[in-house]
């Protein structure tokens, strides 16, 4: 079965499930980035109710997950799969919440969830993020352009996060020679600042996979690489990170004329 045969025949699957109203295809292969054993990440759309049930009753191997077993938050279950020889992941949007975090962004208004392998947390806009970059295979949803007001307030919001992060490895891990806890909140601080940037720049982004990058923070790198145990090395490290990524977001900030909520 050819790639187009495949996803239409599935996308058929999903929106034919009680509740379905909605199915989008996201991730690299909705954004022209995807290698030949990408996997297939596909959103099903629902209001009100969604029996995971109906899912396993389709009967494709692999692991469905509970309403709220991720976490509990905006990103609230799914299911890895395998779908005609081919890795597939299903993500539960619960319309109502997608709605909510909509209308949030729109007013810059956004919280952070913790999420398993994610640094940073997830931002409760991912959900907005990925309507506006996921391609709608069923159904209709829309398509988002990035808010103002969360251009001006998400900047501030996570650079905010990430001083206060190496804040406290300043403090409280760098003159212990705390090595791992300092490597982990440098690296957290970072992933905020990257998402600080791309914020500035109106630029959406869904995982962290692409986010140093992107930011232009693969500098860090070699910050980590260079840490020791001793308390100097360590401090030096930390603040070596907070110039080069507060850096990053300053040029961006300055250039676009942007202040942050609280400046007069």
């Amino acid at each position: 079965m050819d790639d187009e045969t495949f996803l239409n025949t599935t996308a058929d699957t999903l929106f034919a499930l009680p509740g379905v109203t909605a199915v989008a295809l996201g991730g690299s292969r909705a954004q022209g980035t995807a290698r030949p054993d990408s996997d297939w990440d596909l959103a099903i759309y629902y209001r009100g109710t969604f029996a995971p049930a109906a899912l396993t009753a389709v009967g494709w191997p692999g692991h469905v997950s509970e309403l709220g077993d991720w976490g509990g938050g905006v990103f609230n279950g799914g299911a890895w799969l395998t779908i005609d020889n081919r890795r597939v992941d299903v993500h539960y949007r619960d319309l109502d919440v997608v709605d909510t975090q909509l209308r949030a962004a729109e007013a810059g208004r956004f919280d952070i969830e913790p999420l398993a392998f994610h640094l940073a947390g997830i931002p409760t806009y991912l959900l907005v993020a990925e309507l506006a970059l996921n391609r709608t295979l069923r159904g209709p949803l829309p398509h988002p352009t990035y808010p103002n007001l969360l251009r001006r307030n998400a900047p501030h919001i996570w650079s905010t996060h990430a001083h206060m992060t190496l804040d406290y490895a300043a403090a409280n891990h760098a003159p212990h020679g705390r090595l791992t806890l300092c490597a982990g909140q440098i690296a957290t601080a970072a992933t905020c600042f990257a998402h600080a940037i791309l914020a500035a720049r109106a630029e959406w982004i869904t995982n962290e996979k692409t986010l140093l990058a992107r930011a232009g923070l693969t500098a860090v790198d070699q910050i980590i690489e260079s840490l020791t145990p001793a308390p100097r090395s360590l401090h030096t490290a930390i603040e070596s990170a907070r110039t080069l990524c507060a850096s990053g977001l300053e040029n961006i900030c300055d250039g676009e004329g942007m202040r942050s909520p609280d400046a007069t």
